[in-house]
């Protein structure tokens, strides 16, 4: 829910997207954290309904489900190890493109799964688009890291992701118009960082062809 303190902003709003703005920040919220953190995500979130914090929309309460907890609470935790490793990171990134892209757009047509299947599928594209978007942000990201020889910047960039998805989440719920602002602030972060991250992918690879070469 919307709080007092960005509620004038939201009055800013034509009303149409001022009374969809927590649906709106919800989605967005999913797709973007799936991009970084997808089964912390879906823990927080499916969490936050088990104990009453926050209601999820009707085709999301599986995500309070215990099982759903539970598998959730698991990989979580395996993605938290395995985030920390240098070139592992990068790897489990890797195989994860193909599980986080489609993941994140199906949470966020979750959100809109009683506006019809027309909404459902926009925000099925759009989800989609945007844990993309994340998701080659944060691997990018990793693998320029990942050419530094020391181990420090790869720890302390994962620390900050997670430190990243737990405020988002909460974000979102509590400020969801702030969140929304902070994720186009994100978003251009992430255009004028593609030079960067592009240029660590490159070097990562060519570092790779020289390990195989001996």
């Amino acid at each position: 829910m919307d709080t007092l303190a960005s509620a004038p902003l939201s009055g800013l709003l034509p009303p149409a997207l001022a009374a969809h703005l927590p649906e709106l920040a919800l989605a967005a919220a999913l797709a973007w954290g799936a991009g970084l953190r997808l089964y912390a995500v879906v823990f927080l979130f499916g969490l936050a309904h088990r104990m009453g914090w926050w209601l999820l929309p009707d085709h999301l309460v599986v995500l309070a489900h215990p099982l759903v907890l539970g598998a959730a609470a698991f990989m979580a935790a395996v993605e938290l190890f395995a985030d920390k490793l240098p070139l592992l990171d990068t790897i489990w990134d890797g195989l994860h493109t193909f599980i986080r892209i489609p993941a994140g757009a199906a949470l966020a047509a979750g959100v809109f799964g009683d506006a019809g299947a027309a909404t459902a599928l926009a925000a099925a594209l759009l989800g989609g688009t945007l844990t993309a978007a994340t998701h080659l942000t944060k691997a990018g990201t990793r693998a320029a890291v990942n050419t530094s020889p020391e181990p420090a910047s790869n720890l302390g960039l994962s620390l900050s992701e997670d430190a990243l998805v737990v405020g988002g989440v909460w974000l979102a719920v509590e400020h969801p118009l702030l969140f929304l602002a902070l994720l186009g602030v994100f978003l251009v972060a992430a255009v004028l960082m593609l030079r960067l991250i592009l240029r660590g992918v490159r070097r990562l690879r060519d570092r790779w062809r020289a390990w195989r070469r001996g």
